[in-house]
């Protein structure tokens, strides 16, 4: 592909670490139906600032995250809700991503980032510790939360959760001992699998697989009043469960994209809580042997690609 170029308000960057996050999958797979074709995959991105609109010094370090464009002037772009505007567009779906050696993105919606971590550790935080950070605060201010799927989102969210004083409840597949252990090591208090259920009644619950039979389940684990977020960008469909799962004030609800603001309030507190994100670099031109991985699951954080 040629070289691309940067349009009014643009950046151009030099890839120097691109995430691999299971949107990735779904956007391979065909799962989220409209992607523009042909496409560069990608959007968990760190660039150095080739040239720059004005916002940004060349050689700066700069994150590209999921969300690339709003139209700013929706109800939803005024009423402080950006990440639902009809009209967005997503970084390695809408635009070329960080699969590549070059990009090009909006500047408005680029962040500085945290000196501490690394070009690949810092990769993660632009999508599964954005999200991951989104869905915790609409989890409200559970003391007991259960992370659902203990991949790169979970794996740094368990790390905010428990810098905040939270109990948090980790449940993986069933078998899955490593991801348990790996768990317990990054601070949660118990950690076991989906289908023995955590041993006490939650307050909050965040699924993160894409595995649509997770929401009765933990719509059964969480005490009344509690919420459960379902935190991904596609899920297998839920299955029919009774009303009495629901019942007493039980809250289902979804997490769509972020915000800048997200992006700002989190990149901030990633350092304070001391995350670290437990990563391995993979050639680029390994790509595709790590999408594979990922979907085997197999994956202990996450995957960043290198050019």
């Amino acid at each position: 592909m040629p070289d691309p170029e940067p349009g009014p308000g643009q950046a151009l960057l030099r890839v120097r670490s691109c995430g691999v996050c299971r949107t990735d999958l779904h956007v391979l797979d065909g799962e989220l139906a409209r992607p523009k074709l042909p496409l560069v995959l990608g959007h968990e991105i760190v660039g150095e600032v080739v040239s720059s609109a004005g916002r940004f010094a060349p050689g700066d370090r700069i994150g590209v995250p999921w969300l690339g464009w709003t139209c700013g002037v929706c109800a939803y772009c005024v009423g402080g809700r950006e990440n639902l505007c009809e009209a967005a567009r997503f970084t390695g779906y809408d635009a070329d991503g960080g699969y590549a050696e070059l990009c090009v993105a909006d500047e408005r919606f680029c962040f500085p980032l945290p000196a501490g971590y690394t070009d690949i550790q810092a990769a993660p935080l632009l999508c599964a510790g954005l999200i991951g950070y989104r869905s915790l605060r609409l989890a409200g201010d559970a003391p007991r939360i259960g992370l659902y799927g203990f991949g790169a989102a979970a794996h740094i969210v368990c790390q905010v959760a428990a810098s905040e004083g939270r109990a948090v409840y980790a449940l993986t597949r069933p078998g899955d001992e490593d991801a348990q252990a790996f768990a317990r090591e990054l601070g949660a208090a118990w950690a076991g699998d989906t289908a023995a259920g955590p041993p006490d009644a939650l307050d909050a619950a965040v699924i993160f697989a894409p595995a649509g039979e997770l929401v009765p389940a933990a719509l059964g684990h969480v005490r009344k009043g509690g919420v459960v977020v379902c935190a991904g960008i596609h899920m297998s469909d839920i299955p029919a469960f009774p009303y009495e799962l629901l019942w007493g004030e039980r809250v289902v609800r979804s997490v769509a994209n972020l915000t800048r603001a997200d992006g700002d309030e989190f990149l901030a507190v990633a350092p304070t809580a001391h995350v670290r994100t437990e990563v391995e670099a993979v050639p680029l031109e390994q790509a595709n042997d790590a999408l594979a991985r990922v979907r085997a699951g197999t994956i202990r954080g996450a995957l960043v690609l290198v050019p």
